[in-house]
């Protein structure tokens, strides 16, 4: 294979480094076939239960509020108990709520109320989980092998958004939520199965119990790191701004392509599994920031042109565009964060990234379903595009230190960087202090 070739793969070394990043990565992919199951189904069975794209974007609304809650307090639970622990009951509990679904689904008349209760439980469940996830990242893989990581579970991502959206669209328009539900808890049960298998990730020594004052601590860590309010805030800006995903089926409809829901779910995926599988440079990348902002803006400028169009080819092909910009976004984020955030403070800043990447796309749900249902699905998604771009920009200007990001000369890189190596010397706090 030509060098030039071989240097654009995708960097392997995490996967062959460690047992427990395998088993993550496999958990996660089973996880997220399951999932995307029930993601296509439950909407589209709250639009043929009531024909609202209102109702459909409510179930944002119905989920911001547990995901906030139960995300912030995930973050300072994920330092105090053990990881793992935590992510075997959650995800025990996530698919408990999928035979929920499944019970409801298979009634001769579906309620509409157990599917905003599920969808409330769920947001709870994912936000307690994913602090715990996230921070475990950084301990089980190497410093230097962060970056390619992020770029391999992203990948893993894309492999089940893919074919996920695309299976579930055919299983849900030919054979009903029934089938889709259950896959959902099939999956989930595999995934706790695995997710036992995990070495145990107890807290770091004389760790602090769960408590708001802990929370804020870690609150407090990220507001004064404005690379950090960078990622956080341009990502919240992009998601709120242009996640039209719960408006799909209504695109479609507006296109006369229902046919095309599935590819509508699957097309982002296509074009982040581009990026990905071209990732090889990431691991050579340094200037992380200029990813997470580039990536936003090209995001937002590929969903207006999505809205735009009345082409439903034109319409695929800018969300992959979307995707990719997405992808590249994310890499940044990703990395900037298991680069700088000292692991005593791991979990609870893993909180906050939870709500960085969920609570928008909720608000996003919400924003889009009532643009929608006053202007139509395609204004919605073409103005939401354009407001995406123009909050990027202006979050750049206002937070210039996240353009400027560099991971051989940040402050905060380097002080993980050595607290990992081991210095003979305990490495400062970042408030100066050596505890």
């Amino acid at each position: 294979m030509a060098p030039k070739l071989a240097a654009l793969l995708p960097d392997l070394a995490p996967w062959r480094s460690s047992r427990d990043f395998r088993l993550l990565w496999s958990q996660g992919l089973v996880t997220y076939l399951g999932s995307v199951m029930a993601l296509i189904a439950l909407p589209l069975q709250i639009k043929e239960l009531t024909g609202s794209p209102l109702a459909v974007g409510a179930m944002g609304a119905v989920e911001l509020v547990p995901l906030v809650v139960f995300g912030l307090y995930g973050g300072a639970l994920a330092d105090a108990v053990d990881r793992r622990k935590v992510i075997v009951l959650t995800e025990a509990g996530l698919g408990l709520l999928a035979v929920v679904l499944l019970i409801n689904a298979m009634l001769p008349r579906p309620s509409l109320w157990p599917l905003y209760v599920v969808a409330a439980g769920v947001a709870a469940l994912a936000g307690l989980q994913r602090p715990a996830l996230d921070s475990l990242l950084a301990r089980i893989v190497p410093h230097d092998q962060l970056a390619a990581a992020a770029a391999l579970n992203a990948l893993r991502w894309q492999a089940g958004a893919i074919a996920g959206p695309a299976l579930a669209g055919l299983v849900v328009a030919y054979a009903g939520s029934v089938p889709a539900y259950a896959t959902t808890v099939a999956c989930f049960a595999a995934s706790v199965l695995m997710c036992r298998r995990l070495t145990p990730a107890p807290p770091v020594e004389h760790a602090a119990r769960p408590s708001w004052r802990g929370i804020a601590e870690g609150a407090r860590y990220a507001w004064s790191r404005p690379v950090l309010l960078g990622t956080y805030a341009i990502d919240l800006a992009a998601m709120f701004f242009a996640f039209p995903n719960t408006i799909f089926p209504f695109l479609a409809d507006e296109l006369d392509a229902e046919w095309s829901l599935g590819l509508m779910y699957s097309a982002g995926a296509v074009g982040s599994l581009l990026v990905s599988l071209t990732s090889g440079w990431v691991s050579r990348t340094r200037r992380h920031g200029l990813l997470v902002v580039f990536g936003a803006a090209g995001w937002g400028l590929a969903m207006a042109a999505a809205g735009w169009t009345s082409q439903v080819w034109l319409v695929l092909a800018c969300l992959a565009l979307a995707g990719a910009g997405d992808m590249l976004s994310g890499l940044g984020r990703s990395t900037i964060w298991n680069q700088t955030i000292p692991d005593r403070l791991r979990g609870r800043l893993a909180g906050i990234e939870v709500l960085s990447y969920s609570v928008g796309p909720q608000l996003g749900q919400v924003r889009a379903g009532a643009m929608a249902g006053w202007t139509g699905a395609r204004p919605a998604i073409w103005s939401g595009g354009l407001a995406c771009v123009a909050a990027v920009g202006l979050l750049t200007m206002a937070l210039p230190k996240l353009l400027a990001y560099d991971s051989r000369t940040d402050e905060d890189a380097a002080r993980r960087r050595a607290q990992e190596e081991g210095p003979a010397v305990p490495a400062p706090e970042p408030d100066g202090e050596i505890r």
